[in-house]
């Protein structure tokens, strides 16, 4: 599924994704950083130390097209991707559901968190070791872990990206990620300025409803 603005394309996982990544500091063909339940223990004791986040991203496409915003995050499920000003799109979580809502075209889609790559990274409870491998960068200060389902490919791949800070939680800060869909399109996502456990209000998950006589949420 793609979507199409005035000067803007995004595919599904760009909306998915939200935000550029950090697949930059990944090094082909560097040498590999052992895969051990010790790494995967740390990022799942960094999901669970984290309890709300916000950030600036960037997002970059498969074409090279960045766009940039805030990130608010919130677990258990919810995150709230703010486009800078002039796009009309809106992606928001609930806690179950992704909505992405189109002010352009007053359109609203849904789909439950869990069936994109972001319930990886929105679901500290997952247990990491049945579905993710440690992706080798090259440097013992950067941390990469690919997770995907194998048993259901259509949910897509996110490859979340650490670099190791003693002030972070648990000794991670989350430098972005890459996500890619099932048609392997591919959103990369940069974080800067991120800031951790601050108080985040209820109503930064709560959105307008454009479409026409369905008034049913408020933000």
């Amino acid at each position: 599924m793609t979507l199409t603005f005035p000067r803007l394309t995004l595919t599904r996982a760009a909306a998915l994704a939200l935000v550029p990544a950090a697949a930059a500091v990944l090094a082909a063909g560097a040498p590999a950083i052992a895969q051990s339940a010790n790494t995967l223990t740390s990022v799942q004791s960094h999901l669970k130390a984290t309890s709300s986040m916000t950030a600036d991203f960037v997002q970059t496409d498969r074409n090279g097209q960045r766009l940039s915003g805030q990130l608010t995050l919130k677990r258990p499920g919810k995150i709230r991707f703010q486009y800078q000003k002039g796009v009309p799109l809106l992606i928001v979580g609930d806690g179950s559901a992704l909505t992405m809502i189109d002010y352009e075209v007053k359109q609203v889609q849904r789909w439950p968190v869990k069936n994109s790559p972001l319930g990886a990274l929105l679901d500290p409870d997952r247990d990491l070791t049945k579905y993710a491998r440690v992706v080798p960068t090259g440097s013992d200060e950067v941390v990469s872990v690919e997770v995907k389902d194998p048993k259901r490919p259509e949910y897509g791949t996110i490859t979340m990206v650490f670099v190791r800070d003693g002030a972070a939680p648990a000794g991670l800060r989350l430098r972005g990620w890459v996500a890619l869909d099932s048609q392997n399109n591919r959103t990369r996502i940069d974080l800067s300025n991120q800031k951790f456990n601050v108080a985040v209000a209820e109503s930064a998950f709560k959105w307008t409803d454009p479409r026409p006589r369905q008034r049913g949420r408020g933000g």
